[in-house]
């Protein structure tokens, strides 16, 4: 037995926002996805435990500025350079678990069509998931090298006079954080686009960096120095070298 209800028809008559309240929202979502926020718990587990593996090395940093605050030294055992080495491990990981989520859920359930059957084109659907995921990576980037500059200054026991003499030190800071996490998502992105298969994505991506990454190391190590300077551009983490050129280091 079946019943039939004429629940009937009502028009919308909100406001209708268009083509960048469509991006704003599909923004948003990707956002609070990124980081499991509207879903069960366990989705929350792995984006927040990466993000607190990112703010490790910063918080104990931190932690050596507050004892060492009433002893003339001058204590940094992160250098902001050096950090984004360290971080970039954490920032693959990351990627590799929330970029399939971003794209591929959509391929799984047929969303796509959905989509662009309102007022979102495909470049405005690619562009608000890559500056999504950029966002939320800035978060595990520009955050702890914020809270390492703080650091770095409670241990030199002068955290104003710090600012003063370091404050060239945000410029390259920020590029540097904005370099990383654009890099790494726009490859995560690309990656995981092709393969809807959420497990199958985040191996690919992991694969991708540390081959490529192996890759070039070997032949940076074995080939004439003229040609092998030019290895390194076969792995996605080919921003070393411009981080520190952005820190003016030799």
């Amino acid at each position: 037995a079946s019943s039939i209800y004429d629940l009937g028809y009502r028009h919308y008559d909100g406001p209708r926002t268009g083509r960048w309240g469509t991006f704003a929202t599909l923004y948003t979502s990707s956002v609070r996805s990124a980081f499991g926020f509207g879903r069960r718990t366990s989705s929350k587990i792995i984006p927040f435990t990466l993000a607190v593996f990112a703010f490790i090395p910063a918080f104990i940093q931190v932690g050596i500025g507050a004892i060492t605050s009433g002893l003339d030294a001058d204590i940094e055992f992160f250098e902001h350079e050096d950090y984004f080495g360290y971080v970039q491990i954490v920032l693959v990981l990351f990627c590799a678990a929330v970029a399939p989520e971003l794209v591929g859920r959509d391929q799984r359930n047929r969303m796509l069509s959905l989509y662009f059957s309102r007022a979102l084109s495909r470049v405005d659907y690619a562009l608000a998931r890559f500056a999504a995921l950029t966002s939320v990576m800035l978060v595990l980037t520009l955050g702890p090298q914020a809270l390492l500059y703080i650091g770095n200054g409670m241990a030199a026991d002068d955290l104003s006079g710090y600012v003063a003499d370091r404050w060239d030190l945000v410029f390259p800071i920020l590029g540097g954080s904005i370099l990383v996490s654009a890099m790494i998502a726009s490859v995560g992105l690309v990656l995981a686009s092709y393969i809807p298969r959420r497990a199958y994505a985040t191996a690919v991506i992991v694969g991708v960096f540390v081959l490529t990454y192996t890759l070039a190391t070997i032949l940076m190590e074995t080939l004439d120095t003229t040609v092998a300077r030019y290895a390194l551009l076969l792995s996605p983490a080919v921003w070393d070298g411009t981080i520190y050129w952005l820190f003016r280091v030799d």
